[in-house]
């Protein structure tokens, strides 16, 4: 699937962190979420427009240039934060403003619209008690039915994580940290091998890997049409 667009798509990803002012350990989970977007700033350099950067006590945003490492970048400051729940909004669409890679305070447009618009839509279907565990959704500038599958995507993959506990994610999170060998990671954890097999397992995993990668791939389509 492709989007094509008249001009320079971004991606732009607001979080925002659930139910944060009545948290215990604030200062601690702004600390940690700092030290998260960090890592994701270096790993993913090459993708970004403007850098992961905690714009509020309990939300951050960035904006990325390619629509590959979305998904990726989800999933990894998901699980790296876990048990701490936090809502993505994603949008598609364009920059109205100049972006600066080392600033994205001030940066304004469509993307960041539609991004704001996917966050305020999540807390709504929490207060209405509609669609309370789902907490990523998209918005991609003019293409309608393409963001309503994306979601429907996501929101089948929160029944998924409804399974995660936080050995398991410590679990997912060796397994993937030593390039995908169960081996590897029950040594790392001091563990046995069947151990890891069952987590991944239980959490139903490579289902949950095989749908972001899926989504991921569609991602990928975001492009501007260079023959416009």
């Amino acid at each position: 699937m492709f989007f094509f667009f008249d001009y320079c798509p971004y991606i732009a990803i607001i979080g925002d962190i659930k139910d944060s002012r009545h948290s215990e350990n604030r200062r601690a989970v702004q600390l940690r979420l700092k030290k998260v977007l960090n890592a994701i700033n270096g790993e993913y350099e090459r993708e970004l427009a403007s850098m992961f950067m905690i714009t509020l006590g309990d939300e951050f945003q960035g904006l990325l240039k390619a629509g590959s490492a979305a998904v990726s970048i989800i999933d990894k400051i998901e699980r790296e934060m876990y048990p701490v729940k936090i809502r993505f909004g994603i949008g598609v669409g364009k920059m109205t403003t100049d972006v600066d890679f080392d600033m994205p305070l001030g940066a304004d447009g469509p993307a960041y619209y539609n991004a704001r618009v996917m966050i305020d839509e999540l807390k709504a279907a929490e207060q209405k008690k509609m669609e309370s565990k789902d907490n990523v959704k998209v918005s991609i500038q003019d293409y309608a039915d393409a963001s309503e599958l994306i979601n429907t995507i996501f929101s089948l993959l929160t029944t998924i994580k409804e399974t995660w506990t936080l050995r398991r994610v410590e679990i997912m999170n060796a397994y993937l940290n030593c390039g995908g060998t169960q081996k590897e990671a029950a040594q790392v954890l001091g563990i046995n091998q069947s151990t890891v097999q069952k987590a991944l397992a239980s959490s139903n995993f490579y289902t949950y890997r095989r749908a972001l990668e899926s989504v991921s791939k569609v991602f990928s389509g975001i492009m501007e049409n260079k023959n416009v």
